[in-house]
């Protein structure tokens, strides 16, 4: 599975494991910056997953008229 298969929470779990594996400090540099890299990506993937999910959290939330909805425990 490539990590672009993940779920956002497998990628946040994989994510999680790179920086334990990273601050153990005891790898060799190359792998160090193998782990980096896909942590970068990871990071990445992770991002645009939330800003998506913000997107659609925003669609729901509008009214008919199509502007935003304000609910009264947001004023």
């Amino acid at each position: 599975m490539s990590n672009k298969d993940l779920s956002f929470e497998e990628a946040l779990a994989r994510l999680e494991e790179l920086v334990g594996r990273l601050e153990e400090g005891n790898l060799p540099l190359e792998e160090s910056l193998e782990l980096f890299a896909e942590g970068i990506k990871l990071t990445k993937q992770c991002t645009r997953q939330l800003e998506e999910a913000e997107k659609r959290i925003g669609i729901l939330l509008e009214s008919e008229d199509g502007s935003p909805f304000v609910r009264e425990e947001d004023v």
